[in-house]
């Protein structure tokens, strides 16, 4: 079985733990890890490619020249492996390894073993381990959380934990077109795969603990981005849910002729 984990970098040479990313990758020969240089300004790309030229066979490097955020990130590097590889699984973790490896296999391990589409991590349902968070981010993503539980219109507890799994076909339907927000891109492949399997969109997906959650130092989401988290979040509630009904509502309605047949026949 051949998994492989995008793992988006944006000037990450300070906190790239290559020693764990060896060890994983000594020990796990099902494994490959794309790693997605996002426009990076310091040595993060020139850590990459040395680190890939060691590990040829299991490590990818795809650059993309100009920083476009997370979300062009992991869609750029899920778009380029999905056209270049034979994969049964394919997901993303963050580069600081706030959820690691251990909790990305049970994801990969749930998937398979019970036939899903796409399986997620949470740091909020009951069973979640060791989560160490600020007290602002908890406050604040029970406040984003909150919204987005109304837009999404889905029993999810954590949609923004940065460890999803996904079939490669559901990857390439979720994948394959821009999305709005570069940090909240998380919200709308919750919103298309609802799309998708609609009433069965439960079936499909499940949400596992995760065991160990650190937040690490040096985030790349500043306060500013923050604060345009909830004005973000009603543009992708008027995009996705209130827009199209309203273009439905207000197309012009063509007439249907109905003929009688036996006037027709005379």
């Amino acid at each position: 079985m051949r998994n492989l984990i995008i793992i988006p970098c944006y000037n990450e040479a300070n906190r790239l733990k290559f020693d764990v990313f060896q060890e994983f990758i000594n020990t796990h020969s099902n494994y490959q890890i794309c790693f997605v240089n996002d426009g990076s300004k310091d040595e993060t790309l020139d850590q990459l490619n040395a680190f890939a030229k060691k590990n040829t066979k299991q490590v990818i490097v795809h650059n993309m020249p100009q920083n476009g955020g997370k979300a062009t990130a992991v869609q750029s590097g899920m778009n380029h492996v999905l056209e270049n590889y034979t994969l049964d699984t394919i997901g993303f973790i963050d580069a600081d390894l706030a959820t690691g490896f251990d909790d990305y296999k049970t994801l990969v391990k749930t998937l398979k073993s019970e036939d899903l589409k796409m399986v997620f991590g949470s740091r909020k349902m009951e069973a979640a381990g060791n989560i160490e968070r600020s007290v602002f981010r908890q406050f604040a993503s029970w406040l984003i959380g909150a919204m987005i539980k109304v837009i999404i219109g889905l029993p999810v507890q954590d949609t923004q934990c940065g460890a999803k799994v996904f079939t490669p076909k559901t990857a390439q339907y979720l994948f394959n077109r821009k999305f709005m927000s570069r940090w909240l891109f998380d919200v709308e492949m919750f919103i298309r795969i609802k799309s998708r399997y609609q009433k069965d969109t439960m079936n499909c997906i499940k949400e596992v603990a995760v065991m160990n959650w650190e937040e690490v130092d040096g985030s790349h989401i500043t306060l500013q981005d923050s604060l345009k988290f909830p004005k973000e979040l009603l543009e992708i509630g008027y995009a996705y849910n209130v827009q199209p009904r309203l273009s439905y509502i207000l197309k012009p309605q063509i007439p249907v002729i109905r003929t009688n047949p036996a006037r027709q026949a005379a």
